[in-house]
């Protein structure tokens, strides 16, 4: 079945987007739902975090991240204008304020392609905003399969990415959906009718008080 892509959405009523988290261990297929989620579903757009770390030929400032030096990475984070921020491998990466409640306002959602340290400080910051999901493989056998299927890491980069999705996999409860990623289309239709739920909710339909008035007040009803 496929499901359109408006789902969850009415154009005659103004909402408020959501902040939808997508976490999972390396190889259970977060990134290739998130892609699948920007490519049928335009009300989505991905957070472009900021970074102290140095940009590679192949980046594009702006696209995959926006470029920072410390001293600005620390004036974001001092002035609050940051949701999330972590420190890796001695560089820092954080998701800024600003755009992402630009685009709740404007009734557009964001996509977070986050692990569970982020996604535990964006739901402490914004937790009416934020819809997390956890994406959890069939197995641990068919997660090492998947990444040794993807042929990108050495034997022991693979043993190291099993043995942290053991400990990101303990994180399942600190989210608001899990999802088991047994065949994709399965897991990405899951994901859709999640998102269509929450962009349903009252609290997040401030258009529903103006479309009710008119609706009691049409005497032709």
């Amino acid at each position: 079945m496929t499901l359109p892509t408006d789902l969850g959405s009415t154009p005659d009523i103004a909402r408020r987007g959501i902040m939808l988290v997508l976490s999972s261990p390396s190889g259970a297929g977060k990134s290739t739902i998130a892609r699948n989620l920007l490519e049928f579903d335009p009300a989505f757009q991905l957070s472009v975090s900021v970074t102290t770390r140095k940009r590679r030929t192949s980046e594009i400032d702006g696209i995959h991240y926006r470029f920072v030096d410390k001293q600005e990475f620390d004036l974001l984070r001092a002035g609050d204008g940051l949701l999330e921020w972590a420190e890796v491998h001695g560089n820092f990466y954080g998701t800024p304020r600003a755009p992402a409640e630009r685009a709740m306002l404007e009734g557009r959602d964001m996509l977070f392609d986050i692990d569970y340290q982020g996604a535990l400080q964006l739901q402490e910051k914004a937790k009416d905003d934020v819809v997390s999901i956890f994406i959890l493989p069939p197995s641990m056998e068919e997660l090492k399969n998947r990444l040794t299927r993807r042929a990108e890491d050495s034997a022991e980069t693979i043993a190291i990415r099993l043995k942290n999705a053991k400990v990101e996999i303990e994180r399942w409860r600190d989210y608001d959906y899990v999802v088991v990623n047994d065949d994709l289309d399965r897991a990405f239709q899951a994901v859709r009718a999640i998102i269509a739920a929450e962009r349903l909710k009252r609290d997040r339909r401030p258009g529903l008080e103006a479309f009710t008035k008119v609706l009691l007040g049409d005497e032709a009803g």
